[in-house]
């Protein structure tokens, strides 16, 4: 099994299976709790190359669940299926999906490439370098750590918002500064 987290874009077909594999995962987890077990040795070696990945599911507008991982622990098509259960049944911010709810449901699921720790002098200096649209961050500041993914960026365009934004999600105050500070970015490729 690889662990090169390709950066080569899926194949169509491979994007398929992945939505279709997050919502059968979903379904599965309706009736027994767990997510779909996935047989690896039916699957092309791209669907088995470890990749981090989140899934985010949304009713209309709204978020409904996401969850993800930022390390490339497991083959793909593992981490989608895990990922998407999680999503529906485990982010502690909703209640649980319901079977009404699955079908109305829109999937999207983000391979992440490796993350990337950034070299700044200073905050000012970090949001020059922010690529809106582009990179996903990661912010870590002792034990504390946050992450918006690049699809964020559509919320917050302005990259000092993002950071600010970023910095509360991670458990910091929005002003907050510290020569300890890390932050990485990464890119990720979206399924929708």
């Amino acid at each position: 099994m690889s662990s090169n987290q390709g950066t080569c874009p899926l194949e169509p077909g491979h994007r398929r299976y992945l939505l279709d594999l997050a919502r059968a995962s979903i379904r599965h987890g309706l009736t027994t709790g767990c997510p779909l077990p996935v047989e690896l040795a039916d699957l092309p070696p791209q669907l088995m190359e470890r990749r981090a990945t989140f899934v985010t599911l949304k009713k209309g507008d709204a978020l409904r669940g996401c969850i993800g991982c930022l390390e490339a622990i497991k083959p793909l098509a593992v981490d989608v299926a895990d990922n998407a259960f999680s999503a529906a049944f485990r982010d502690p911010r909703f209640p649980p999906v319901t079977a009404e709810e699955v079908d109305a449901l829109a999937l999207h699921i983000s391979l992440l490439t490796p993350p990337q720790p950034m070299s700044f002098s200073s905050e000012r200096d970090l949001i020059r370098q922010l690529k809106p649209g582009v990179d996903g961050l990661i912010l870590q500041e002792g034990p504390l750590r946050g992450t918006f993914l690049p699809s964020v960026w559509e919320a917050l365009p302005r990259p000092a918002a993002f950071l600010r934004q970023l910095k509360l999600k991670t458990g910091l105050p929005e002003d907050y500064w510290s020569d300890t500070l890390k932050v990485f970015r990464y890119g990720a490729e979206t399924i929708e």
